[in-house]
């Protein structure tokens, strides 16, 4: 390979960055064919390390995703030829390699009952307890790492990583179905497919490593809207997700400081998502079902309504609030409802719902409850309470605003 190929290469961040973005669909693929989810995994583990060994070099092949998927494939063929029960799975599979030698192939076109959609649906069958649902859709489809996932469920990464095995082994032994439900059976196995798309959003949002994620739900909840029309809550997440990616490119500074939904520049924030959530929620008001989606899709239409941070009707958003704790009396929603009363009703009121919450391992407890500790002037339990919060954090980002806030806090005392 000369020198100028080498240089337009790809680094190895960048191939894990496609990788993140692609495995997903790579291995809800090589499930359909093969039926095994050890073996696509596997296999799509091995293509990203021949990926990773050949593209700096080579440079990005034409279409990444085919590439990866195809030399996948190729990868599991050949593993299952050198073993008898493969030999068997492949014949039962019928699965042709005709195009071995083009690793590079465009894959199929996509459909409303797509690969992830099927593996949605797999991985969220009754037979696992709803957390494994969750989890182990994020770990295959999400393309997140074991720590990831982890963290999402605020649990031990080794925790984890036993919750998976036993998830995959559950629907090996239970011969799971890799397929859409039909009609009857899709209410039933809706809550934590939304779980999963929201967990795809969020770990997107919140990690800038994994940018892709955010589109790839938006994609999934829109499939979901078409599959599932007549169900509320659907649009409720699809409206929820809109109006959150609207606002995602203000988030941050150019140098990666986050910046509040506060202090945002307002100018920046895209009305043409806005206009397409507040629509889908204006929608959902008209069915008179609320749900837990559709209500905070509702908060975020309410926020967009804003011309600016002080004109934003928050008695409104606390009346959401209620009704969200009301249907969902999660620790969650009550730190996010004491926000709420803290902008209608003063920070005093707001810190003493905090502090009756049970949210210790939960970074944004610790955030919330040191502002309001700053605003009633309590700036020493601030501070600690800052640092809390940036021992926690997820990102840098988040990390570093926290501990600019503990740095504040400190001066006030000075």
């Amino acid at each position: 390979m000369d020198e100028l190929g080498a240089a337009l290469g790809p680094d190895q961040a960048e191939v894990g960055r496609i990788f993140r973005e692609e495995s997903g669909r790579c291995v809800a693929a090589l499930i359909r064919l093969f039926g095994d989810i050890d073996i696509a995994e596997d296999a799509v583990q091995e293509a990203f390390a021949v990926a990773l060994a050949k593209w700096p070099g080579d440079g990005l092949p034409p279409n990444p995703g085919g590439w990866l998927t195809t030399t996948a494939r190729n990868r599991a063929i050949d593993r299952l030829r050198r073993e008898s029960r493969g030999r068997e799975l492949l014949r039962e599979a019928a699965v042709l390699s005709s195009d071995e030698h083009d690793p590079g192939g465009a894959e199929e076109t996509d459909t409303v009952e797509d690969d992830r959609l099927r593996l949605i649906f797999t991985c969220c069958h009754p037979a696992l307890s709803t957390e494994a649902q969750v989890a182990l859709t994020l770990r295959l489809l999400g393309g997140l790492s074991t720590r990831d996932v982890a963290r999402s469920f605020l649990v031990a990464e080794q925790t984890m990583a036993v919750r998976l095995v036993r998830a995959k082994r559950k629907i090996k032994a239970a011969r799971i179905p890799y397929r859409v439900p039909a009609d009857h059976e899709l209410p039933d196995r809706l809550r934590p497919v939304l779980t999963v798309v929201y967990l795809v959003y969020t770990a997107g949002l919140d990690g800038p490593a994994e940018p892709g994620l955010c589109p790839e739900a938006i994609r999934l909840a829109r499939i979901l809207a078409t599959l599932m029309p007549d169900e509320p809550e659907v649009a409720g997440l699809l409206a929820l997700l809109l109006l959150t990616e609207s606002r995602r490119a203000s988030r941050t500074r150019q140098d990666g400081t986050l910046v509040l939904l506060a202090d945002q520049d307002r100018t920046r924030w895209d009305r043409a998502l806005i206009a397409e959530g507040q629509g889908i929620v204006r929608s959902c008001i008209s069915r008179n079902q609320p749900g837990p989606y559709q209500l905070q899709a509702a908060v975020n239409a309410v926020h967009a309504d804003a011309p600016t941070a002080g004109q934003t009707e928050w008695p409104q958003i606390l009346t959401l609030y209620d009704q969200l704790l009301a249907i969902a009396p999660t620790p969650v929603v009550a730190l996010n409802r004491a926000i709420a009363v803290g902008e209608v009703y003063g920070p005093a009121a707001a810190l003493a719902l905090v502090e009756e919450l049970d949210l210790d391992n939960y970074h944004r407890f610790h955030a919330t409850r040191a502002d309001l500790l700053r605003r009633v002037g309590r700036d020493g339990e601030a501070a600690d309470a800052y640092h809390r919060a940036a021992e926690m954090a997820p990102t840098d980002a988040e990390r570093d605003f926290l501990q600019r806030g503990g740095r504040a806090a400190r001066g006030s005392q000075a």
